[in-house]
Protein backbone atom coordinates (compact mmCIF):
# COMPACT_ATOMS: atom_id res chain seq x y z
CA UNK A 1 0.00 0.00 0.00
CA UNK A 2 1.23 3.49 -1.01
CA UNK A 3 2.29 5.99 1.66
CA UNK A 4 1.08 9.56 1.35
CA UNK A 5 3.37 12.03 2.53
CA UNK A 6 3.12 15.79 2.94
CA UNK A 7 6.34 17.82 2.51
CA UNK A 8 5.32 21.06 4.76
CA UNK A 9 8.91 21.51 6.21
CA UNK A 10 8.25 17.75 7.75
CA UNK A 11 7.04 14.84 6.76
CA UNK A 12 4.16 12.57 7.63
CA UNK A 13 3.60 9.08 6.86
CA UNK A 14 0.04 7.27 7.24
CA UNK A 15 -1.17 3.64 6.34
CA UNK A 16 -3.72 3.24 4.38
CA UNK A 17 -3.72 5.81 2.18
CA UNK A 18 -3.36 5.01 -1.66
CA UNK A 19 -2.15 8.67 -2.89
CA UNK A 20 0.96 10.83 -2.21
CA UNK A 21 0.89 14.44 -1.76
CA UNK A 22 3.43 17.29 -1.42
CA UNK A 23 2.22 20.57 -0.40
CA UNK A 24 5.09 23.66 -0.97
CA UNK A 25 3.93 26.72 1.13
CA UNK A 26 5.43 30.01 1.68
CA UNK A 27 4.52 32.33 3.72
CA UNK A 28 7.00 34.54 3.56
CA UNK A 29 8.71 33.53 6.56
CA UNK A 30 12.48 33.51 6.59
CA UNK A 31 12.44 32.88 2.91
CA UNK A 32 11.17 34.51 -0.12
CA UNK A 33 7.69 35.19 -1.45
CA UNK A 34 6.75 35.30 -5.22
CA UNK A 35 4.29 36.83 -7.39
CA UNK A 36 3.13 35.40 -10.66
CA UNK A 37 3.70 38.95 -12.03
CA UNK A 38 7.40 38.47 -11.56
CA UNK A 39 10.02 36.98 -9.08
CA UNK A 40 10.11 39.25 -5.78
CA UNK A 41 10.59 38.78 -1.95
CA UNK A 42 8.07 38.80 0.23
CA UNK A 43 5.77 41.88 0.70
CA UNK A 44 7.17 44.94 2.08
CA UNK A 45 5.15 47.01 4.74
CA UNK A 46 3.84 49.84 3.43
CA UNK A 47 1.79 51.23 6.16
CA UNK A 48 3.72 54.18 6.85
CA UNK A 49 3.32 54.97 3.48
CA UNK A 50 -0.44 54.71 3.44
CA UNK A 51 -1.10 56.92 6.25
CA UNK A 52 0.71 59.59 5.03
CA UNK A 53 -0.80 59.16 1.53
CA UNK A 54 -4.37 58.86 3.24
CA UNK A 55 -3.24 62.31 5.71
CA UNK A 56 -2.08 64.14 3.19
CA UNK A 57 -4.86 63.65 0.71
CA UNK A 58 -7.63 64.20 3.19
CA UNK A 59 -6.01 67.12 4.12
CA UNK A 60 -6.12 68.53 0.76
CA UNK A 61 -9.07 67.47 -0.50
CA UNK A 62 -10.87 70.31 1.82
CA UNK A 63 -8.19 73.00 0.35
CA UNK A 64 -8.67 72.12 -2.91
CA UNK A 65 -12.84 71.71 -3.35
CA UNK A 66 -12.76 75.22 -1.12
CA UNK A 67 -10.91 77.03 -3.76
CA UNK A 68 -12.11 74.98 -6.61
CA UNK A 69 -15.51 76.50 -5.64
CA UNK A 70 -13.99 79.83 -4.85
CA UNK A 71 -12.69 80.28 -7.94
CA UNK A 72 -15.46 78.73 -9.89
CA UNK A 73 -12.79 76.19 -11.15
CA UNK A 74 -14.37 72.93 -12.79
CA UNK A 75 -11.07 71.23 -12.94
CA UNK A 76 -10.11 72.02 -9.77
CA UNK A 77 -13.50 70.72 -7.95
CA UNK A 78 -13.17 67.19 -10.08
CA UNK A 79 -9.93 67.37 -9.04
CA UNK A 80 -10.82 67.30 -5.17
CA UNK A 81 -13.35 64.58 -5.79
CA UNK A 82 -11.27 62.57 -7.34
CA UNK A 83 -8.55 63.21 -4.81
CA UNK A 84 -11.04 61.68 -2.06
CA UNK A 85 -11.91 58.61 -4.05
CA UNK A 86 -8.09 58.23 -3.89
CA UNK A 87 -8.23 58.58 -0.37
CA UNK A 88 -11.04 55.74 -0.54
CA UNK A 89 -8.97 53.43 -2.37
CA UNK A 90 -5.26 54.20 -0.17
CA UNK A 91 -7.95 53.16 2.65
CA UNK A 92 -9.11 49.63 0.71
CA UNK A 93 -5.76 48.69 -0.09
CA UNK A 94 -4.20 49.74 3.31
CA UNK A 95 -6.97 46.96 5.10
CA UNK A 96 -6.24 44.52 2.26
CA UNK A 97 -2.44 45.02 3.18
CA UNK A 98 -2.67 44.18 6.45
CA UNK A 99 -5.89 41.83 6.01
CA UNK A 100 -3.30 39.27 3.93
CA UNK A 101 -1.39 38.89 7.02
CA UNK A 102 -3.96 36.98 8.88
CA UNK A 103 -3.11 33.75 9.63
CA UNK A 104 -5.20 30.99 7.98
CA UNK A 105 -8.25 29.28 10.30
CA UNK A 106 -10.62 26.44 9.96
CA UNK A 107 -13.05 28.18 7.51
CA UNK A 108 -10.53 30.63 6.02
CA UNK A 109 -7.98 27.83 4.92
CA UNK A 110 -5.82 30.41 3.44
CA UNK A 111 -6.19 33.17 5.63
CA UNK A 112 -7.62 36.71 3.95
CA UNK A 113 -4.95 36.77 1.13
CA UNK A 114 -7.58 37.05 -1.23
CA UNK A 115 -8.46 40.48 -0.20
CA UNK A 116 -5.77 41.81 -1.79
CA UNK A 117 -7.46 40.87 -5.10
CA UNK A 118 -10.09 42.53 -3.84
CA UNK A 119 -8.88 45.42 -2.98
CA UNK A 120 -7.05 46.25 -6.28
CA UNK A 121 -10.36 45.28 -8.38
CA UNK A 122 -11.95 48.58 -5.59
CA UNK A 123 -9.43 50.69 -6.60
CA UNK A 124 -10.02 50.17 -10.58
CA UNK A 125 -13.81 50.69 -10.08
CA UNK A 126 -13.52 53.93 -7.70
CA UNK A 127 -10.51 55.33 -10.18
CA UNK A 128 -13.37 54.43 -13.22
CA UNK A 129 -16.55 55.86 -11.37
CA UNK A 130 -14.69 59.02 -10.40
CA UNK A 131 -13.11 59.61 -13.56
CA UNK A 132 -17.05 59.11 -15.02
CA UNK A 133 -17.91 61.69 -12.65
CA UNK A 134 -15.46 64.24 -14.04
CA UNK A 135 -16.31 63.99 -17.61
CA UNK A 136 -20.35 64.17 -16.80
CA UNK A 137 -19.07 67.76 -15.16
CA UNK A 138 -16.65 68.62 -17.53
CA UNK A 139 -19.57 68.36 -20.43
CA UNK A 140 -22.27 70.10 -17.86
CA UNK A 141 -19.37 73.02 -18.44
CA UNK A 142 -18.89 72.89 -21.85
CA UNK A 143 -22.64 73.70 -22.25
CA UNK A 144 -23.07 76.44 -19.07
CA UNK A 145 -19.50 77.96 -19.39
CA UNK A 146 -18.18 79.87 -16.33
CA UNK A 147 -15.17 82.18 -15.66
CA UNK A 148 -12.36 80.66 -14.12
CA UNK A 149 -9.99 82.23 -11.68
CA UNK A 150 -6.83 81.09 -13.54
CA UNK A 151 -3.70 82.23 -11.08
CA UNK A 152 -5.47 81.05 -7.94
CA UNK A 153 -6.39 77.35 -9.95
CA UNK A 154 -2.39 77.05 -11.02
CA UNK A 155 -1.31 77.60 -7.44
CA UNK A 156 -3.60 75.25 -5.60
CA UNK A 157 -3.01 72.86 -8.56
CA UNK A 158 0.42 73.02 -7.84
CA UNK A 159 0.43 72.19 -4.49
CA UNK A 160 -1.53 69.10 -5.80
CA UNK A 161 1.03 67.73 -8.10
CA UNK A 162 3.61 67.91 -4.81
CA UNK A 163 1.79 65.81 -2.72
CA UNK A 164 0.36 63.79 -5.49
CA UNK A 165 3.42 62.90 -6.70
CA UNK A 166 5.40 62.50 -3.38
CA UNK A 167 2.51 60.01 -2.26
CA UNK A 168 3.04 58.39 -5.49
CA UNK A 169 6.83 58.01 -4.86
CA UNK A 170 6.38 56.23 -1.61
CA UNK A 171 4.36 53.12 -3.48
CA UNK A 172 6.61 52.91 -6.46
CA UNK A 173 8.70 50.90 -5.07
CA UNK A 174 6.04 47.62 -5.13
CA UNK A 175 4.02 49.09 -7.61
CA UNK A 176 5.10 46.40 -10.27
CA UNK A 177 5.20 43.64 -7.88
CA UNK A 178 1.89 43.84 -6.22
CA UNK A 179 -0.93 44.75 -7.90
CA UNK A 180 -2.99 45.77 -4.63
CA UNK A 181 0.17 48.37 -4.81
CA UNK A 182 0.24 49.27 -7.87
CA UNK A 183 -3.62 50.07 -7.50
CA UNK A 184 -2.66 52.90 -4.86
CA UNK A 185 0.15 53.83 -6.65
CA UNK A 186 -1.83 54.48 -9.95
CA UNK A 187 -4.53 56.18 -7.80
CA UNK A 188 -1.72 58.95 -7.04
CA UNK A 189 0.18 59.05 -10.37
CA UNK A 190 -3.81 59.67 -11.71
CA UNK A 191 -4.43 62.63 -9.18
CA UNK A 192 -0.97 64.30 -10.26
CA UNK A 193 -1.84 63.90 -13.79
CA UNK A 194 -4.88 65.67 -13.12
CA UNK A 195 -3.17 68.18 -11.10
CA UNK A 196 -0.68 68.86 -13.73
CA UNK A 197 -3.46 69.08 -16.21
CA UNK A 198 -5.53 71.76 -14.46
CA UNK A 199 -2.27 73.67 -13.80
CA UNK A 200 -2.07 73.69 -17.64
CA UNK A 201 -5.22 74.45 -18.29
CA UNK A 202 -4.96 77.69 -15.98
CA UNK A 203 -2.10 78.79 -17.65
CA UNK A 204 -3.61 79.06 -20.88
CA UNK A 205 -6.53 80.63 -19.74
CA UNK A 206 -4.60 82.99 -18.22
CA UNK A 207 -2.85 83.59 -21.57
CA UNK A 208 -6.14 83.60 -23.82
CA UNK A 209 -9.18 84.23 -21.62
CA UNK A 210 -10.58 81.07 -22.86
CA UNK A 211 -12.86 79.51 -20.26
CA UNK A 212 -13.53 76.38 -22.46
CA UNK A 213 -10.25 75.29 -21.83
CA UNK A 214 -10.83 74.15 -18.05
CA UNK A 215 -13.46 71.24 -18.67
CA UNK A 216 -11.21 70.59 -22.48
CA UNK A 217 -8.36 70.00 -20.37
CA UNK A 218 -10.88 67.69 -17.64
CA UNK A 219 -11.70 65.52 -20.44
CA UNK A 220 -8.56 65.01 -22.21
CA UNK A 221 -7.21 64.06 -18.49
CA UNK A 222 -9.88 61.72 -17.79
CA UNK A 223 -9.13 59.94 -20.93
CA UNK A 224 -5.61 59.42 -19.80
CA UNK A 225 -6.66 58.05 -16.43
CA UNK A 226 -8.96 55.10 -18.39
CA UNK A 227 -6.16 54.50 -20.36
CA UNK A 228 -4.09 53.91 -17.35
CA UNK A 229 -6.17 51.96 -15.39
CA UNK A 230 -7.53 49.48 -17.94
CA UNK A 231 -4.97 46.93 -17.49
CA UNK A 232 -5.37 47.24 -13.49
CA UNK A 233 -9.09 46.88 -14.09
CA UNK A 234 -8.22 44.09 -16.22
CA UNK A 235 -5.23 42.27 -13.83
CA UNK A 236 -7.69 42.25 -11.15
CA UNK A 237 -10.87 41.14 -12.81
CA UNK A 238 -9.24 38.29 -14.22
CA UNK A 239 -6.90 37.94 -10.10
CA UNK A 240 -10.58 37.31 -8.91
CA UNK A 241 -11.54 34.53 -11.32
CA UNK A 242 -8.28 32.60 -10.68
CA UNK A 243 -7.14 33.22 -13.61
CA UNK A 244 -3.05 32.05 -14.15
CA UNK A 245 -1.14 35.15 -13.53
CA UNK A 246 0.04 36.96 -16.46
CA UNK A 247 3.54 35.81 -15.65
CA UNK A 248 3.70 32.54 -15.41
CA UNK A 249 2.98 30.11 -19.11
CA UNK A 250 0.92 27.57 -17.97
CA UNK A 251 1.77 25.34 -21.15
CA UNK A 252 5.92 25.54 -19.51
CA UNK A 253 4.63 24.81 -16.34
CA UNK A 254 2.83 21.38 -17.51
CA UNK A 255 5.90 20.54 -20.05
CA UNK A 256 8.05 21.15 -17.13
CA UNK A 257 6.00 19.00 -14.21
CA UNK A 258 5.60 16.27 -17.40
CA UNK A 259 9.06 15.84 -18.24
CA UNK A 260 10.05 15.26 -14.51
CA UNK A 261 11.47 11.86 -14.00
CA UNK A 262 9.33 8.77 -13.82
CA UNK A 263 6.55 11.05 -15.07
CA UNK A 264 3.97 9.31 -17.41
CA UNK A 265 0.56 11.58 -17.15
CA UNK A 266 -0.27 14.78 -15.64
CA UNK A 267 -3.55 15.94 -15.38
CA UNK A 268 -5.82 18.28 -13.33
CA UNK A 269 -3.32 21.01 -13.43
CA UNK A 270 -4.88 24.14 -11.47
CA UNK A 271 -2.66 27.62 -11.27
CA UNK A 272 -4.14 30.66 -9.59
CA UNK A 273 -3.27 33.53 -7.26
CA UNK A 274 -4.11 33.12 -3.58
CA UNK A 275 -3.14 37.29 -3.08
CA UNK A 276 -1.69 39.92 -5.32
CA UNK A 277 1.74 38.47 -4.56
CA UNK A 278 1.45 34.64 -4.18
CA UNK A 279 0.55 31.93 -6.54
CA UNK A 280 -0.47 28.24 -5.90
CA UNK A 281 -0.60 25.02 -8.21
CA UNK A 282 -2.47 21.53 -7.73
CA UNK A 283 -1.90 18.71 -10.10
CA UNK A 284 -1.85 14.97 -10.77
CA UNK A 285 0.83 13.30 -12.21
CA UNK A 286 0.77 10.02 -12.84
CA UNK A 287 4.30 7.87 -12.48
CA UNK A 288 5.00 4.15 -12.93
CA UNK A 289 5.76 2.93 -10.21
CA UNK A 290 5.74 4.30 -5.99
CA UNK A 291 9.54 4.36 -5.19
CA UNK A 292 9.43 8.54 -6.28
CA UNK A 293 9.42 9.80 -2.56
CA UNK A 294 9.92 13.15 -0.40
CA UNK A 295 13.04 14.12 -2.53
CA UNK A 296 11.55 13.98 -5.82
CA UNK A 297 8.46 15.85 -4.96
CA UNK A 298 10.89 18.64 -2.55
CA UNK A 299 13.32 18.76 -6.28
CA UNK A 300 9.93 19.56 -8.27
CA UNK A 301 8.03 22.04 -5.55
CA UNK A 302 11.49 24.07 -5.45
CA UNK A 303 11.56 24.28 -8.58
CA UNK A 304 8.31 25.11 -9.38
CA UNK A 305 9.11 28.15 -7.12
CA UNK A 306 12.51 29.20 -8.61
CA UNK A 307 11.10 29.04 -12.50
CA UNK A 308 7.81 30.28 -11.69
CA UNK A 309 7.19 31.90 -8.82
CA UNK A 310 4.82 29.35 -7.17
CA UNK A 311 5.09 28.88 -3.86
CA UNK A 312 2.39 26.98 -2.92
CA UNK A 313 2.51 23.51 -4.61
CA UNK A 314 0.11 20.91 -4.15
CA UNK A 315 1.11 17.58 -5.85
CA UNK A 316 -0.82 14.46 -6.05
CA UNK A 317 1.18 11.12 -6.83
CA UNK A 318 -1.24 8.54 -8.67
CA UNK A 319 0.61 4.87 -9.67
CA UNK A 320 -0.19 4.26 -13.64
CA UNK A 321 -2.55 1.49 -13.59
CA UNK A 322 -2.70 0.86 -9.46
CA UNK A 323 -4.53 4.27 -8.56
CA UNK A 324 -7.71 5.17 -9.98
CA UNK A 325 -8.54 9.40 -10.32
CA UNK A 326 -11.32 9.91 -8.19
CA UNK A 327 -12.26 13.47 -10.25
CA UNK A 328 -15.10 13.04 -12.54
CA UNK A 329 -13.80 12.97 -16.11
CA UNK A 330 -14.95 16.53 -17.38
CA UNK A 331 -12.94 17.99 -14.67
CA UNK A 332 -9.89 16.42 -15.49
CA UNK A 333 -7.57 18.58 -17.73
Amino acid sequence: MDDHRQDHRHDHDHAGHDHEHSHDHDHGHGGHSHSGLGHVHAPKNFGPAFAIGIALNLGFVGVEAAYGWLSNSMALVADAGHNLSDVLGLAAAWIAAVLVKRAPSARFTYGLRGSSILAALFNAVVLLVATGGIIVEAVQRFLEPAPVAGTTVMVVAGIGILINGFTAWLFASGSKDDINIRGAYLHMVADAAVSAGVVLAGLVILATGFDWIDPLVSLAIAALIIAATWGLLRDSVAMSLAAVPAGIDPEAVRAYLAARPGVRGLHDLHIWPMSTTEVALTAHLVIADAAHGRLFLKETADALRARFGIGHTTLQIEIEGQTACTLPKSCVA
